[in-house]
């Protein structure tokens, strides 16, 4: 069945071309145009599509003021459209946050020729999130901390919670799949090894699950967190900024040469990759340039590959919500050199992707929900 779809912009040509691209694949039924933000509701209420393109920057009313209200009147998935300036960048990040699934770069420059191959990535983003799970719209407001809260403090309070249950610990309520992998339900598992380093790859529905897995892990947190999140230059800086205004943890864009520290997070930026040197007591960020053959800029796979050298098993890798396979050869090589690997489980992800890729290749030691891993990871401190 073809995915309906409802574009808005306040651009003719922009409509015009964007329902050109979708009527030339059998996947799209464009259902709908609006030119602004009120018409948008409007549609979306009437005509109840599964998608809908939705420009940031609109007359009348803007795609995140619309956006709140189509999650009122609509179940569609959103996949907001974006410019790369830093204050769109701000602004689209609102738009994930109040409910939209994706978001995409546009400029008439890409969309007037598909040299950027822009056409066969709108209708990949399409096809995705019109497969994907419909989640309701989170507020950031909780994860705001105005008291800062020692990690001593956080594992009484998660020990009190569940007991720690380990792998070999075969509890009861920790479930064993048919592959081997442990399902974590009230049971944490814990790590058998030392941690150096917790490494985060997500893709699709990343920002949103990130803020839910950081938000609530003490200043104070004892283990460097480095997050490959795919994401275009620009973005990543405001993502840091955002991240770092609702958490108590010190969350920055990634530079080099910076030395990885305890209770700091560091976002690989957008376009390039990041990877790490020295030694593994005290290794430090490098950010490269990326290989054109290489599909993701930043990669998961790159960052979790270095890790492994530098690190060697001290790693405990997560892999959360994204589509496609990024991640996977990463989490090979670290799980070669004894380190751990979580994965999202289905039910939480947006989408299933990237930590079924690592899950079907036999990695996972554990899969838990998008709401489990900070309890998981606290419980982790010593």
């Amino acid at each position: 069945m073809a995915i309906k779809v409802l574009i808005v912009d306040d651009s003719q040509f922009f409509c015009r071309r964007v329902g050109s691209i979708l009527h030339a694949s059998d996947d799209f039924q464009v259902i709908g145009v609006a030119n602004n933000g009120q018409e948008a509701i409007d549609k979306a209420k009437k005509l109840q599509p599964d998608v809908i393109t939705l420009d940031v920057e609109m007359p009348v009313m803007d795609g995140v003021t619309a956006l709140k209200q189509i999650v009122k009147v609509c179940d569609a998935r959103v996949l907001m459209l974006s410019s790369l300036t830093y204050e769109n960048a701000k602004i689209t990040l609102d738009a994930l946050d109040a409910g939209a699934t994706d978001f995409l770069l546009k400029s008439y420059e890409s969309i007037s020729s598909d040299s950027s191959g822009f056409v066969g990535l709108l209708q990949n983003k399409l096809r995705e999130i019109g497969r994907a799970k419909k989640f309701p719209a989170h507020s950031a407001k909780p994860l705001e901390q105005p008291n800062k809260t020692d990690v001593s403090d956080a594992v009484k309070s998660e020990r009190t919670k569940a007991p720690v249950k380990g792998a070999a610990a075969g509890s009861a309520s920790a479930k064993t799949n048919n592959s081997g992998i442990r399902r974590s339900s009230s049971s944490i598992p814990a790590v058998r090894h030392k941690i150096r380093l917790v490494a985060i790859g997500a893709s699709t529905g990343g920002p949103v699950a990130l803020q839910k897995v950081l938000g609530q892990l003490p200043a104070n947190y004892p283990y460097p967190i480095t997050v490959t999140q795919h994401m275009p230059g620009t973005f990543t800086g405001a993502f840091a900024t955002r991240l770092n205004g609702l958490c108590q943890l010190n969350i920055v864009e990634a530079e080099d040469g910076m030395l990885l520290k305890p209770g700091s997070v560091y976002i690989a930026p957008g376009g390039k990759q990041m990877v790490f040197s020295g030694l593994s007591t005290s290794p430090k960020i490098q950010v490269r340039s990326t290989d054109p053959r290489i599909q993701f800029s930043p990669s998961v796979d790159v960052t979790f590959g270095s890790a492994s050298k530098i690190l060697q098993g001290d790693v405990l890798a997560i892999v959360l919500t994204g589509m496609g396979s990024d991640g996977t050869e990463g989490s090979r090589l670290i799980k070669a050199q004894g380190g751990t690997i979580w994965a999202q489980d289905e039910a939480s992800c947006v989408v299933y992707g990237m930590p079924m890729s690592v899950t079907k290749a036999g990695l996972t030691d554990y899969q838990l929900s998008i709401e489990q891993f900070t309890g998981a990871l606290i419980k982790q401190a010593k």
